[in-house]
């Protein structure tokens, strides 16, 4: 049975560089909010009561959108959010395709009033899942600039070394290793500075590890006796990328402290920090992307929102190939990183024999997970 149809009231909020829209089921609602100044929401002579029962939605809740929706909470309205991939399903039942403004709030209205099982809840828990998902969001901004630096390095290195890069490549990321490489960025200036000067550098840094790894590196500069012209450059470059390099790794350790500080006063913080493979950072990229669950009904629910498995696109007998999954990614990078080292400890666990020295017990015990974890991700 279709709704009764109410009068929508559509709200546009603009910055100075992006807009987004927020829609309401009441005709008498209006806003205040726009280009970056907060406002209020005014109802029909200022009745909290008419507040209470208009529900705004949104196709954006972040960036532009958090401003809106907060104001609406404190005037007491509901706020939900409708999943972009959802509205543009329901988008394509209507008619015209244009994605416009003035198309997009009717829709999510519509959609709202007829299919509320489409919408997802925004009303706030807690005040800790909002900034346990700002520090998360740096962290993996961190994260992708620390890639990029690195494999910027792993690139000259390989242009001009590659022996040099097959010894402190896979090292990047040691402090011994960064440390290294801001003083002695080409090979010339490592040779120059000779084997007892470069140990005493780095001693510091990696006790065990720096005569080591300053033997292998004298090892791969004698495995090339050819320079490729513009090696002298990599004193000035080379330098330069492995203290931003080590700028970040210091910074993400720090941020790592504060996540963890902060996710302790969570009350899900010991759940979750109880499963084998989650630690501070996966636990805190779970919050931030599920929340404390409660829109998820059933493990099998969580799975599919991270949608592990590609879909095969086919038609009668012919198929189309497979399409990369279209879920949540960062839940879906975490959760296979935990099952990644649950894995490495389970294998682990199977070399290592009983009490009364028997292998053939301790693999039974632990072959079946794996033959099952290996089976879902064939």
């Amino acid at each position: 049975m279709r709704l009764p149809d109410r009068p929508v009231r559509d709200t546009k909020i603009r910055s100075a560089t992006s807009h987004t829209r927020c829609t309401c089921s009441s005709p008498t609602v209006s806003t205040a909010v726009g280009k970056g100044r907060g406002g209020r929401v005014d109802t029909a002579g200022g009745s909290s009561a008419a507040a209470a029962t208009q529900t705004w939605r949104t196709v954006r809740p972040a960036t532009i959108g958090a401003l809106p929706l907060t104001v609406a909470r404190d005037a007491g309205c509901k706020v939900a959010y409708l999943p972009g991939l959802s509205m543009r399903r329901i988008a394509d039942l209507y008619p015209g395709e244009a994605k416009t403004d003035a198309k997009d709030a009717p829709v999510i209205a519509d959609a709202a009033r007829t299919m509320p099982h489409t919408l997802r809840s925004l009303e706030l828990t807690d005040e800790i899942t909002p900034e346990l998902t700002l520090l998360v969001g740096f962290d993996q901004d961190l994260a992708a600039e620390a890639t990029h630096t690195s494999n910027r390095i792993h690139g000259l290195l390989t242009q001009f070394h590659p022996s040099l890069e097959r010894a402190l490549g896979p090292r990047l990321d040691h402090s011994a290793v960064t440390w290294l490489l801001e003083r002695y960025g080409s090979p010339a200036s490592l040779r120059k500075a000779g084997r007892r000067r470069l140990v005493q550098v780095i001693q510091p840094k990696a006790p065990r590890m720096a005569a080591r790894l300053i033997d292998e590196v004298f090892d791969a500069l004698d495995e090339q006796t050819v320079v490729v012209p513009g090696t002298s450059t990599l004193d000035v470059v080379i330098p330069s990328l492995a203290r931003s390099l080590a700028a970040v790794h210091e910074q993400r350790r720090a941020l790592e402290t504060q996540i963890g500080q902060l996710l302790e006063t969570h009350p899900l913080s010991a759940v979750l920090t109880s499963i084998p493979g989650v630690a501070v950072r996966t636990a805190a990229t779970l919050l931030a992307t599920v929340g404390d669950a409660t829109s998820v009904p059933t493990a099998a629910h969580l799975a599919s929102y991270a949608d592990p498995a590609p879909t095969t696109k086919s038609s009668g007998t012919s198929i189309h190939g497979e399409h990369a999954p279209r879920g949540n990614r960062q839940q879906l990078f975490v959760l296979v990183q935990a099952a990644s080292l649950v894995l490495r400890g389970l294998a682990a666990l199977i070399d290592l024999p009983t009490a009364s020295g028997d292998h053939t017990t301790c693999a039974a015990t632990y072959q079946r997970p794996l033959d099952l974890n290996l089976a879902q991700r064939r």
